[in-house]
């Protein structure tokens, strides 16, 4: 529900106070978490139109980009405007300015609500930060509205605030331990901290650990994918490429293990190019096969 063009700079040189950093290499994107995971599924043969807000002139280059992508958008347009979020990537690390978004009132999140169900999708997602005016509140409101199954991925805070039914929910070894108040230390303290959350409401948590891998937790037990080795070039959108790629698994019918196998294989890819334009995806579901699943004892 909060999209943002994802601005994507490199410099050669450190960054320093009061110096001005020049570069030739800038990149636009559309993006926000629920659009990284319409592209990526699109690019995965998955019809996965992406709706949510827009406004003003960065809503209008999202759009453009989209269509021009060849990814279906369905978006409400809002008064206010859609945010630029800017990562730069320098010698010695990673930084993002993201900014907070437009405010959203009653009336647009109720004109969503009824995108949504004129769509009646089979899964839906909602990702990402929630613009001002807008609460967990809409979310709930979004996965009780018809009767699709909703996926979430969202901030540690906010996962603890949802009370409908969920699919499945993606959080990060941060949000993981927010969403918990347990410890995530070790893959074993995750796994067991993904099965509590689990037990609130979801069918499903897969845990993005990083260079840790991924874990699932699922009523069966709570698995374990290793990591692919892999050069990392930039990380935006790497949590948005497994949720994807596990989805897609899902919508191929396939069980939730190798699910989980399609989605670190459809991260790896993604951590390997700069900014969250989508990389080649070929060959995804064979290589996926190389991915180790393991259980873990929690």
């Amino acid at each position: 529900m909060n999209p943002a063009v994802d601005h994507t700079v490199t410099v050669d040189e450190p960054l320093r106070t009061g110096a001005v950093a020049r570069t030739d290499d800038a990149k636009f994107d559309a993006g926000g978490k629920g659009i990284n995971v319409s592209k990526y599924l699109t690019a995965l043969g998955v019809d996965a139109p992406g709706t949510g807000f827009l406004g003003g002139p960065f809503g209008r280059m999202i759009r453009e980009r989209l269509d021009a992508d060849g990814v279906p958008n369905d978006f409400v347009t809002i008064g206010d405007r859609t945010r630029l979020n800017t990562t730069v990537l320098g010698p010695e690390g990673e930084y993002k300015i993201n900014h907070n978004g437009p405010t959203v009132d009653e009336q647009e999140v109720s004109d969503l609500i009824d995108r949504v169900r004129e769509r009646d999708p089979e899964r839906l997602v909602v990702a990402g930060s929630l613009p001002k005016g807008v609460t967990t509140d809409a979310v709930d409101e979004l996965a009780a509205a018809g009767g699709w199954e909703t996926a979430v991925d969202m901030g540690g805070a906010s996962l603890t605030e949802l009370d409908a039914a969920y699919l499945v929910c993606k959080p990060n070894r941060e949000e993981l331990a927010v969403a918990t108040d347990m410890p995530v230390e070790t893959t074993a303290d995750c796994a067991a901290a993904a099965q509590a959350l689990r037990e609130r409401g979801f069918r499903f948590v897969v845990a993005s650990l990083g260079p840790d891998g991924a874990l699932l937790a699922a009523e069966s037990g709570t698995y374990h994918a290793a990591a692919i080795p892999v050069d990392v070039v930039d990380t935006v959108g790497a949590g948005d490429a497994l949720l994807s790629g596990f989805l897609a698994g899902l919508a191929r019918g396939e069980d939730e293990q190798t699910a989980l196998k399609t989605g670190v294989t459809v991260a790896s890819r993604v951590v390997g190019a700069s900014g969250t334009s989508v990389p080649d995806f070929d060959a995804v579901f064979d290589e996926r096969e190389d991915v180790t699943v393991s259980a873990v004892r929690s």
